[in-house]
């Protein structure tokens, strides 16, 4: 920069504005400097040279505990990234992916990609309880959110009240006088396992949001006087449309049910699917709600649960960057809302 000032008879600030703050020059002051530059050879500021003096390395990293593929195949996920790429400042920061699969031996001995990646704070997205993950950025002592993830200690979070909703959507289903029901559950064990769900396993359940919904679930099923023992509860063992058709092959290949609570619209969409495949309609044979209110729900006719997933992300990025500014943390619980279209009519 010294050198690029001196050729172009200007101050080494204005050579380190037209790179970081263009808007300090004028067009053709920025113009001869980036010339002179690009002479002899300057590329502009070295990151790791800023990295030192700031502190900061410009980059945020979103933990997902599935591989890379599953942020842009699961719907939701998508739509909490779209919120997280429309916060203006990352216009100028990176968003680094981390994928923590538990199966990871790196990411159980704390080590890998948690540990190599500069970022200045983390957003953890949806992980499992135990996940040793929580552990090895805990210790970076760096700022971080949770989203969707339980927080015993306190700490930045941005989620919903997935149990209330849960037994909302539930309610108004069994409100029609649905007695035959089944449940359709994304994954309550990150073990990769699929199948039908004993009182066990859902007491084992280490997915914080499907806990809650299934603990949702259970609780309508209550009110009504449903006994939680006639319940069938089939895990598709993953968030994948493939998997969830499975799980909804599983649940309507056994004894016949009226209506399907699905804890997420592509399980729900996944379980429309598999019922007209098999002549059934939808809700006149079995009725099907949801959860999420992805954009594919509403060209569905799907009864679900509408929660804000571009404004969750939005928000938690936007909180991860006033903590890393020095602002103090805090949880933000956003609104649901039970939004009734046509997949869920009066028993038969």
């Amino acid at each position: 920069m010294h050198d690029v000032a001196k050729a172009a008879g200007v101050s080494q600030a204005a050579v380190s504005y037209a790179y970081n703050r263009p808007h300090k020059l004028s067009e053709a002051r920025r113009a001869h400097i980036l010339a002179v530059a690009e002479k002899l050879g300057y590329a502009g500021p070295n990151p790791a040279g800023r990295s030192l003096r700031t502190g900061q390395v410009g980059a945020l990293g979103l933990m997902i505990t599935d591989s890379l593929p599953y942020a842009f195949d699961d719907p939701a996920t998508t739509e909490l990234l779209k919120g997280i790429s429309e916060v203006g400042e990352l216009a100028e920061v990176a968003l680094t992916l981390l994928p923590c699969p538990l199966e990871s031996a790196r990411v159980a001995e704390g080590a890998g990609v948690l540990v190599r990646g500069a970022v200045d704070g983390f957003l953890v997205y949806s992980i499992p309880e135990g996940h040793p993950a929580i552990d090895t950025v805990l210790s970076r002592r760096l700022p971080l959110v949770f989203i969707d993830t339980p927080n015993p200690d306190g700490l930045p979070r941005v989620g919903i009240r997935d149990r209330k909703a849960a037994r909302e959507v539930a309610d108004h289903l069994l409100s029609h006088g649905y007695r035959q029901v089944g449940i359709l559950v994304d994954r309550l064990v990150p073990d990769g396992r699929g199948g039908t769900v004993d009182a066990a396993r859902v007491k084992a359940a280490r997915d914080h949001v499907m806990r809650e919904r299934m603990a949702g679930y259970a609780a309508a099923c209550r009110k009504h006087k449903v006994p939680w023992r006639s319940v069938r509860v089939v895990e598709a063992g993953g968030f994948d449309y493939e998997r969830a058709c499975a799980a909804a092959e599983q649940l309507l290949a056994a004894e016949p049910v009226e209506a399907i609570i699905a804890a997420s619209d592509l399980m729900a969409l996944a379980a429309i699917d598999v019922a007209h495949k098999h002549g059934l309609r939808v809700p006149d044979d079995v009725a099907v709600v949801g959860f999420d209110d992805i954009p594919a729900a509403k060209a569905a006719g799907l009864t679900t649960v509408r929660q804000p997933l571009v404004d969750k992300g939005r928000l938690a990025a936007r909180l991860l960057l006033d903590i890393i500014d020095g602002k103090p943390g805090r949880e933000i619980i956003l609104p649901t809302e039970l939004v009734v279209r046509g997949t869920c009519g009066a028993a038969h």
